[in-house]
């Protein structure tokens, strides 16, 4: 440990109830932190209209994205490898018309409506319960035209306007350093490694950045999206490390006191 660091005020020397205070506050952060990235995953999770946060979700949140639909992209890869190639044909035009939800059973279309086409070719595996396809069916049912439409519909994702980013950067950029800031400096007044308190506030003054320059930067480039994420985990990681390694110091008993000759050889 460093002169310049022994000489800092300890948290183990505070007394009792302003350790406990102490130790609820960080814990009430965390918590805090937590709820938020549980409300992140509410607030972005269907932005494609699909259930399941994914990258497509937030590349769509702050730059925008095409998100494909599911059925005409399994068609296209060759899935069921035994669908007749006019079969494969009628339900790639049917997907890619604007007319999904009108011909999806159109009685004029004959055997070449989608509905009939699915029947024959697909409930085999893909409906509820079936013995074929090692479950598939239950994943990805096909029995009714709602099951269909979940997959069928091609979407746009349009960006968050400009004046929300800016909001969003103009609330969380000051407090989420500040935040940091503080865990830093009380991280440095535990027992801890100044080498594990300094890589843990790097990593999050990092991720800080990177999150909140990247929400700025996806809007011309996608790639961007991926240090919206990668910077936001590190921030949150930091955050809950450095609170856990707070609140173990408060935790622990205090050492004892050294004699001054001892302290100052």
């Amino acid at each position: 440990m460093s002169t310049q660091r022994a000489n800092w005020p300890r948290l183990r020397s505070l007394g009792l109830l302003s350790r406990i205070g102490l130790i609820f506050l960080i814990l009430t952060l965390v918590g805090g932190y937590i709820i938020s990235g549980i409300y992140l995953q509410w607030e972005y999770e269907n932005r494609d209209e699909r259930e399941g946060l994914t990258m497509t979700d937030i590349v769509g949140a702050y730059h925008g994205v095409s998100s494909p639909s599911p059925l005409l992209e399994s068609l296209k890869s060759g899935h069921p490898e035994d669908l007749p190639d006019p079969d494969r044909q009628a339900l790639i035009d049917w997907l890619e018309s604007d007319r999904v939800s009108d011909d999806y059973d159109n009685l004029d279309l004959g055997d070449a409506a989608p509905s009939e086409i699915i029947a024959v070719s697909c409930l085999d595996c893909h409906t509820r319960g079936a013995e074929m396809g090692d479950g598939i069916g239950d994943r990805v049912p096909l029995d009714y035209f709602d099951d269909v439409q979940s997959i069928a519909i091609s979407r746009e994702v349009m960006p968050k306007n400009l004046k929300i980013v800016a909001l969003s950067t103009h609330v969380h950029a000051p407090s989420l350093a500040m935040v940091l800031i503080v865990l830093v400096l009380l991280s440095a007044m535990t027992r801890w490694p100044s080498v594990l308190v300094g890589a843990l506030g790097a990593a999050g003054g990092i991720g800080i950045f990177f999150d909140i320059s990247g929400q700025w930067l996806a809007r011309t480039d996608a790639f961007w999206a991926y240090a919206i994420v990668g910077g936001g985990f590190a921030m949150s990681m930091s955050v809950g490390l450095l609170g856990f390694l707070i609140v173990v110091d408060l935790l622990l008993p205090g050492a004892k006191a050294k004699p001054d000759t001892e302290a100052n050889s």
